[in-house]
């Protein structure tokens, strides 16, 4: 005797179930070469073939509580490529089926559905995309640290499709208005500007802390231009790539770089950091989540101090325990962010930080795929490739 059980979902697990667009009649993946109508809800999508293509879906209609979003700019990230070409983060989330990519996004409201009121069409925002339950009954959610709502909604995270779309249905109250002197492309910045705001906030990072960045890419790069603006000094930024640490150098001519060599240990890269910083360092931003890079950051770190991992590794890494505990370095880690967008927005707005130079690449959304193989190739030099439409 058997028996199958069948989830029904609920609240926003229901509201954005992917099956809606993936069955619906209109959607189909674009043949290659093919010119799409300016009228077309068009996507792109990776799949469990490590697939990327466009595909066209039904244009959607905002419900209550809801706004529709030409969204005019997104930013690819790391975890996009990493979907399409690995198929899984971790453990739980898997691609298992065709899944549209993108969530660093900024676009123009066109309609808003019944019941929202703070919002009209031609406004412009910035799209928070990790949608949590919301409930009190959810202590992340109760407690504000939202980003570990184990009912959120992350668009582009599999099963959920993202934002790299012409239009895109959002909650009215997860969007952030952008002040008239912030452009789409530095709206669409601020996502992972709240990734390294998150970091800086959390570590404890403090006016004139003697810092260490590991890693040059666009997180690593966005927390140097927040470490920066938080007052952090000295700075040192470390990178396998001279070119990104050239790039690092122009970003904020104040950082001091060090170029990470492969036939050296993480205790000889640690005393290269330390001799450029002064002596050891107080906080470090590990923005790589490489088990060799973390090692570095620790050796690098004063007693007292603290490593705080940004970036996203192997499931399971090794830590030099002994000299953790003998010099008393706190280890923590980040998942996503929480409460940072508006500050995001203000920062951009009020000059403190100036993201414009990280997008290095421009595509149509209709070139979405030649977007995503530049994305994915060290050789092409790109910081931040981005997605216009």
């Amino acid at each position: 005797m058997s028996s199958t059980t069948t989830t029904t979902l609920t609240g926003n697990p229901a509201l954005y179930d992917p099956r809606k667009i993936l069955d619906h009649p209109e959607f189909r993946v674009v043949p290659e070469g093919e010119k799409t109508a300016k009228t077309a809800n068009i996507a792109a999508f990776y799949n469990p073939a490590h697939e990327i293509h466009i595909v066209e879906k039904p244009r959607p209609k905002p419900g209550p509580g809801q706004v529709l979003v030409h969204v005019k700019a997104t930013g690819i990230c790391g975890s996009d490529v990493h979907f399409w070409k690995h198929g899984q983060i971790g453990p739980t989330m898997v691609v298992r089926d065709e899944c549209g990519s993108g969530h660093e996004s900024a676009g123009e409201i066109i309609e808003v559905g019944e019941g929202v009121t703070e919002w009209k069409a031609g406004d412009r925002v910035a799209l928070e995309v990790g949608v949590p339950c919301s409930q009190p009954s959810c202590d992340e959610c109760r407690t504000g640290r939202y980003n570990g709502c184990p009912n959120v909604v992350f668009f582009s995270t599999p099963p959920y499709h993202g934002t790299l779309t012409r239009w895109h249905v959002h909650p009215a109250q997860w969007l952030h208005r952008l002040p008239d002197n912030v452009s789409f492309e530095e709206g669409s910045l601020c996502e992972p500007l709240a990734v390294a705001l998150a970091g800086i906030e959390r570590s404890g990072l403090r006016l004139g802390d003697p810092t260490l960045i590991c890693g040059a890419g666009p997180i690593g790069l966005v927390s140097l231009l927040s470490a920066r603006a938080a007052g952090a000094e000295p700075i040192v930024i470390t990178d396998l790539f001279q070119s990104r640490l050239d790039f690092a150098k122009k970003l904020v001519p104040g950082a001091r770089t060090v170029l990470i060599e492969r036939n050296k240990t993480p205790q000889e890269q640690a005393e290269a950091i330390k001799s450029a910083a002064g002596g050891a360092v107080k906080v470090v931003l590990e923005c790589t989540g490489v088990e060799s890079s973390i090692h570095t950051g620790i050796y690098a770190t004063q007693f007292g101090g603290k490593v705080f991992i940004i970036g996203v590794g192997k499931s399971e890494q090794n830590f030099p325990f002994m000299y953790l505990s003998a010099n008393e370095i706190d280890v923590s880690f980040q998942y996503r962010y929480s409460n940072q967008y508006p500050k995001a927005v203000r920062l951009i707005a009020g000059g403190l930080i100036n993201v414009k130079p990280l997008v290095t690449h421009r595509f149509d959304l209709e070139d979405a795929v030649a977007a995503f193989h530049v994305a994915a190739d060290p050789a092409q030099g790109a910081i931040k490739v981005q997605i216009q439409d």
